[in-house]
């Protein structure tokens, strides 16, 4: 008689897998709360305890960790050493092993304590899906319910389940627990550690129909310990999402958070092309769509705010990709869903990941995120900046944070009215952002100045006031053209490159 060992969390379809095993002639063994729920449905399994011949001890942590259970389990068919010792242990073998594991996934961001949390670390469960796994040829292992189905299905067509069943089940089960170990070990170390080992624990999403471009495979993992401003978002419209509608979605939604004032911002291409604030959600929008409107046209539009009415009627003045907000009124949701392929995404949870990771050939770059934002500003100057222009400076210094280097934002009234992007020199970079701009006040720079021309530049074209991080061997130049030019300067001593 054959005999598969079922002990789960999730009991969804485990009447009817356990109903269909019994119907083969196939004897149960169980555990705990999987073993009563099964009694009571009639299968009439055999208690994990039963077969040990010891009880559960230390409220559930020991109860399948057994010579009789692994050894009915490890044991290899074909190995005549194997079979004798297990013949002189009185073991039989376990031919199936059906185990899903505590959520721990789902508890780990939750407000129970420590302890609490710890009690939601399996042992047994991953110990005997990993001893299933690696003795694959000869044991079928399932560890997720949505396999339960398949397995049936090839087992009714064909009697048993294929080598090659087999071993993809045990590949599944190798991914499942080596991404729930990796969640404990980032509960344990702290998200913001780096280990000697990088083992961040992701689940998929969902599937995206293509990457960057459409012979490019995709899809969208979340993390698994929880927090993040796009692991729990909702989509309340339009069409699916695409790779690069996350990856628009999550600069623009860090632009926006950067600030506590009602703020929209207009991106494409992963880079800003229009930020602004205004005193609701429509005047902030149309002031971001008056940076830019040629750029804006199929981008992204993030708002901190709730999207009025009045702001969504703006929108839909123009063909968006997705606008991402924490909130949309009832009225703005029957506006904006009139554009059926719109994407309407609402998030409300603050951008929090306390990690960067790019991925380069062969390996993977991690570093802190940059979440800082440096108030302690340095005027280097004779002149300091007017009263009026403080609060431009501090915007542009918060909106040039997330443009590609080199980076220059030219700001006027509380508008990014000019973004200067991923130029190889920085001089280019303000010329190209003076140049959209038309007209600007106050200029930032996500990094120092090496020589002295940008500062001739914005005598030229009457920029009133700097704000850059300093740090340049030739500091002092940009600081004697900037006296000679009458522009007060102020150093922020933190640079802000995004590569």
């Amino acid at each position: 008689m054959k005999r598969a060992l079922i002990s789960v969390f999730n009991k969804d379809g485990i009447l009817e897998l356990g109903q269909f095993l019994k119907l083969k002639g196939w004897e149960i063994i169980s555990t705990g709360g999987t073993f009563k729920y099964l009694q009571e449905q009639g299968l009439n399994p055999l208690e994990v305890a039963a077969v040990t011949g010891g009880r559960e001890m230390l409220d559930g942590r020991v109860k399948t960790l057994h010579p009789v259970i692994h050894g009915g389990i490890l044991a290899i068919r074909d190995n005549e050493e194997h079979m004798s010792t297990l013949k002189e242990e009185g073991i039989e073998t376990i031919d199936m092993v059906v185990v899903n594991l505590y959520p721990f996934f789902d508890e780990v961001d939750t407000d129970k304590s420590i302890e609490e949390k710890v009690e939601f670390i399996d042992i047994g469960g991953p110990t005997m899906l990993r001893s299933a796994s690696k003795n694959f040829q000869d044991v079928t292992v399932i560890c997720n319910p949505e396999d339960y189905k398949s397995v049936m299905e090839e087992m009714e067509n064909r009697g048993d389940v294929s080598f090659e069943t087999r071993k993809i089940l045990a590949g599944k089960v190798f991914n499942l627990t080596s991404a729930y170990d990796g969640a404990i070990s980032q509960f344990f170390l702290g998200r913001d550690a780096m280990p000697a080992f990088l083992n961040g624990s992701y689940s998929k999403n969902m599937d995206l129909r293509y990457g960057e471009n459409p012979h490019q495979k995709a899809a969208f993992y979340t993390n698994t310990w929880g927090g993040g401003a796009f692991a729990d978002f909702k989509q309340l419209g339009g069409k699916e999402l695409s790779f690069n509608n996350i990856r628009d979605m999550d600069v623009a939604w860090k632009i926006v958070n950067e600030f506590d004032s009602m703020v929209c911002c207009g991106l494409k291409h992963s880079t800003p092309c229009g930020v602004a604030l205004g005193k609701d959600a429509a005047d902030a929008y149309k002031r971001a769509y008056d940076c830019d409107p040629i750029s804006i046209f199929g981008g992204i539009v993030a708002i901190n705010g709730e999207v009025s009415e009045d702001a969504a009627i703006e929108m839909v003045k123009t063909f968006l990709e997705i606008v991402v907000a924490p909130s949309f009124s009832a009225k703005a949701m029957e506006v904006l869903k009139k554009k059926k392929n719109l994407r309407i995404i609402q998030t409300s949870a603050q951008p929090s990941d306390p990690l960067d990771v790019v991925k380069v050939d062969g390996g993977i770059l991690v570093q802190d995120a940059d979440l800082s934002f440096s108030q302690d500003f340095k005027v280097v100057t004779d002149a300091a900046p007017e009263e009026a222009f403080k609060e431009d400076l501090i915007f542009g210094q918060k909106v040039v944070k997330h443009v590609k280097s080199n980076a220059i934002v030219v700001v006027k009234d509380g508008k990014a009215t000019g973004i200067g992007t991923g130029q190889t020199n920085r001089i280019w970079a303000a010329q190209q952002a003076i140049e959209r701009a038309g007209e600007g006040t106050i200029l930032a720079s996500d990094a120092f100045f090496p020589f002295d021309d940008v500062v001739v530049l914005c005598a030229e074209k009457g920029i009133r006031a700097i704000i850059q991080p300093g740090g340049s061997i030739r500091d002092a130049d940009s600081i004697k053209a900037c006296n000679e030019k009458g522009i007060p300067m102020i150093f922020t001593g933190m640079r802000h490159f995004k590569h």
